[in-house]
């Protein structure tokens, strides 16, 4: 298994449906033949629709989140289950927004991958820290808590199912970006903690994204690293041109 190059959106908590379905015919109409995996990860509303839509086309789609529980008296939560059903393909799970403003910690998200995986979903997980952790220079002890709190625990042939998304929190939404050579650095760390725990060639094989401010302006620079297999877009992910350059790009 080669490693996959990946370009993933995040639309977060934007776009009506109805906005939603035109940027994604848009990029149906436009993203032909990619150079890597094209991923757009969008609100729970839009899945059905946008994955009907993207049927026969390269790009695949990602729920942002899914429920700790695989069913039950759980109101307005979404489970695994029902995302698959949508014809969605991934799930991303452990964003930084989720853990600040969901406080969902090591546990919640150990159970989401684990639901997730149980219903034939592929996981973005994403891991980073913020500004005070990275300027005390604990962001590898942060990362490496972080993925044994909620990932490695699992088998090596699940583990094929995970994609990483590195996204150092001080550096999403703030126009700040790691430089390359911070970003490569972390991946570099972050391919080698897979090392120990799966073995050299499953940390080869691994996607590893980076997500904090990469955008259509910085996306060459970052792709051209060895450890940066693609991105986690936000905001640029919102604009068809934007997503469409970084696509480009890698």
């Amino acid at each position: 298994m080669a490693r996959i190059k990946m370009v993933a959106g995040n639309w977060k908590m934007n776009k009506t449906l109805q906005e939603g379905v035109a940027l994604a015919a848009q990029l149906k109409e436009d993203v032909k033949n990619p150079k890597c995996a094209v991923v757009i990860g969008t609100p729970f509303i839009h899945l059905a629709t946008v994955a009907e839509m993207l049927k026969g086309s390269p790009i695949k789609v990602a729920a942002e989140n899914c429920a700790d529980k695989e069913k039950g008296a759980f109101t307005g939560e979404v489970s695994a289950e029902m995302v698959k059903s949508t014809g969605a393909e991934y799930c991303i799970l452990g964003h930084s927004e989720r853990r600040a403003y969901y406080h969902e910690d090591y546990e919640i998200l150990k159970n989401k991958v684990e639901l997730a995986l149980a219903n034939g979903l592929k996981v973005i997980f994403c891991i980073g820290e913020v500004k005070e952790e990275r300027e005390a220079g604990k962001q590898n002890e942060v990362v490496k808590a972080q993925l044994e709190g909620s990932v490695f625990h699992l088998s090596a042939e699940a583990w094929k199912n995970i994609v990483l998304a590195y996204e150092p929190v001080w550096a999403i939404g703030t126009g700040l970006t790691a430089t390359p050579a911070q970003a490569q650095d972390m991946h570099a760390y972050l391919r080698g903690l897979v090392a120990k725990q799966y073995g050299a060639q499953a940390a080869e094989d691994t996607t590893i994204l980076y997500g904090g401010s990469c955008n259509e302006k910085n996306a060459a620079e970052l792709f051209a690293c060895p450890d940066i297999d693609g991105g986690l877009i936000g905001g640029a992910a919102l604009v068809a041109e934007k997503f469409e350059a970084i696509i480009a790009a890698r």
